[in-house]
């Protein structure tokens, strides 16, 4: 059953993505009139040090009423970009997906039409994951430790295509900056009760820019933020619910 979603919050975090940010936006730009009554496009640059900042303002100063830049002087990480984002957004519901153009902004509808009513999160799934090998084997065995250790049955914890109602994120504290966000995230929407539905979405070959997600260093600020939390949840569990910072 589809739900009215009357305004829509479209976040696009953004690491040297200069390549990308005009059919981004212009591809947002034709699909969220057919998604939400009103709504705003919010570019997330991560410390780009390519031309991600001159093509964002110029972006933002042709649609001033509906594209807004937040720009973060120097990398904050993905996680910190996603925070950006949430704490920037100004609607009743809230979505991302990323600035590689990896997936279609008009297959939010399907999202959109999976949410039974005005308190469940949506979360994309990719069909087909359109990624090198090395990616998708470290997907596989994230998504297992993510199943054996917080019981997080999500088949894709990091699809960058979420769907979220205002009213659900509101008091959850985030405390990873890195790759394990969205994982943690969804641990805490989960704790406290979440109905939450999964939703199969394409997913396509990057064709400008470079991906970033598999350097030693991302995967390995992943799997340091993964045991702090598991961690504190054995010993103490109602304060690492509570930690972190708050995203709305």
């Amino acid at each position: 059953m589809k739900i009215p979603i009357n305004e829509l919050s479209l976040f696009f975090p953004c690491h040297n993505e200069a390549e990308n940010l005009d059919a981004l936006v212009a591809e947002a730009l034709s699909a969220l009139p057919t998604l939400a009554e009103r709504y705003e496009v919010i570019l997330v640059d991560d410390g780009s040090t390519d031309a991600t900042p001159a093509v964002a303002a110029r972006l933002e100063a042709a649609h001033p009423n509906v594209v807004r830049v937040i720009r973060h002087d120097i990398n904050r990480g993905y996680g910190g970009a996603l925070r950006s984002g949430f704490g920037g957004a100004r609607y009743e519901w809230i979505a991302f997906t990323d600035g590689d153009r990896q997936f279609r902004v008009a297959d939010l509808a399907a999202l959109i039409s999976a949410v039974p009513n005005s308190e469940t999160v949506a979360l994309g799934y990719r069909i087909k994951r359109a990624d090198p090998a090395l990616r998708k084997i470290y997907a596989a065995v994230y998504r297992l430790a993510n199943r054996l250790w917080f019981g997080l049955p999500v088949r894709d914890v990091d699809c960058a295509m979420k769907l979220f109602p205002r009213t659900a994120l509101h008091g959850v504290a985030v405390a990873s900056n890195g790759a394990f966000f969205s994982a943690e995230l969804l641990i805490k929407l989960r704790a406290r009760g979440v109905q939450m539905v999964e939703v199969g979405v394409p997913h396509f070959p990057r064709v400008a820019g470079s991906a970033s997600g598999a350097r030693p260093s991302v995967v390995f600020a992943a799997v340091r933020d993964f045991w702090s939390l598991r961690g504190a949840l054995w010993f103490r569990r109602a304060s690492a619910l509570a930690r972190g910072v708050r995203l709305l």
